[in-house]
């Protein structure tokens, strides 16, 4: 009786010490994920910047400055640097929203990525054309951009440290080579190398950056690469490759973002993850209007979201030697690009905050590491 006594009380006790490590171990994971005291560029801050794009709108409002604030150390402008935004019509520059952003950044001591310099969309017709109409001669065109980008980098020499000087020139059909862009239909892919070697002249110390998406899809990979490449091999001042990182739940796979990550560490060229966002719809290429039975924000959804953000920022840990910072493409599920795009009438949620300016569960799934 004494033995079966005994035996009880350990049991017993074996299960109370079960119990209260169980316990434990919930309370440790419960404090960290509700420890708000940190923000991204905190937790990250032996690995890489960590980053977010702003417009003139969100750096006047309270709530979203303080977001930011709190959870980065770079800002890039949205939409306020593309060409069509800043330079509408010939010797004509809108510099108030630009600006705003560049102040607001000097402001709060946030680095800066300019965005961008020559990309084939707003871009304005003028660029192209001269007073009948008719498209400009390499020469023209050439001069403009030089014109253009030369402006625009020296007003901020020494407040943007990198630039996305050329963006998503490739085409997306994996047949061709070069997007059949007028820059590319009058200037051949010269207007390439050009425009990196007029980036380079205005600020010497700014870092310039290609930039594109799907870059994880092989054949956009090696097609990428082969530019990369060949404007290493012609000299041209080239420091680096923007991965947008305009992802879903559904891809891309560990095995394709490390297939690009080692294949644009093998040129020597240090990586960003430029416009993040990991959109809870499969990609649609063509848009159309919202469907009545269109799926919804499920909480299936929220865990593939987030178990996704886990997958991307551990492999982006294992490269942080080569990763040297990662900007999401807008601040909260608030308001994004692709609400109502590429559908219309349907509101995506694919960023770290919720419409309130909340952490949701990927947010702990990247700080929780």
């Amino acid at each position: 009786m004494k033995a079966c006594l005994s035996l009880l009380l350990l049991g017993s006790a074996y299960l109370l010490t079960q119990c209260s490590a169980a316990k434990k171990v919930n309370t440790i994971n419960n404090t960290a994920k509700t420890d708000t005291s940190k923000g991204l560029k905190d937790y990250y801050k032996d690995y890489f910047t960590m980053g977010v794009a702003v417009s003139p709108q969100s750096i006047k409002n309270e709530k979203e400055v303080q977001l930011i604030l709190k959870q980065f150390s770079s800002i890039t402008p949205e939409n306020s640097m593309k060409m069509g935004p800043i330079h509408p019509h010939e010797n004509e520059y809108n510099w108030k929203d630009a600006d705003a952003i560049i102040d607001f950044a000097q402001l709060h001591h946030l680095k800066v990525r300019g965005h961008n310099l020559c990309w084939h969309e707003q871009t304005p017709d003028w660029f192209f054309k001269d007073s009948s109409g008719k498209l400009v001669t390499k020469e023209v065109l050439l001069n403009r951009l030089k014109e253009h980008i030369s402006t625009v980098v020296k007003r901020y020499k020494g407040k943007i440290y990198a630039w996305d000087v050329v963006n998503e020139a490739i085409d997306d059909n994996p047949n061709n080579y070069l997007r059949n862009s007028l820059f590319y239909q009058i200037c051949g892919e010269d207007f390439i190398a050009k425009a990196f070697e007029y980036a380079h002249a205005a600020d010497p110390d700014a870092l310039l950056f290609y930039n594109d998406y799907n870059t994880e899809r092989k054949e956009k990979t090696d097609r990428i690469y082969t530019l990369l490449k060949t404007l290493q091999q012609k000299g041209v001042p080239i420091d680096a490759v923007g991965l947008q990182g305009h992802w879903s739940i559904y891809e891309p796979l560990q095995t394709e973002l490390e297939y690009t990550i080692q294949k644009f560490t093998g040129l020597n060229l240090k990586i960003q993850i430029t416009e993040m966002d990991v959109s809870v719809f499969k990609w649609e290429k063509d848009q159309r209007s919202k469907l009545s039975n269109e799926e919804v924000f499920s909480p299936e959804r929220e865990q593939q979201q987030a178990e996704k953000y886990n997958m991307l920022f551990k492999v982006f840990r294992t490269y942080k030697q080569n990763i040297t910072g990662i900007t999401f493409w807008n601040i909260s599920d608030k308001s994004t690009w692709l609400d109502n795009y590429p559908v219309r009438g349907r509101k995506n949620y694919p960023l770290l905050f919720d419409v309130q300016l909340q952490p949701k569960k990927a947010f702990w799934e990247v700080v929780n590491f």
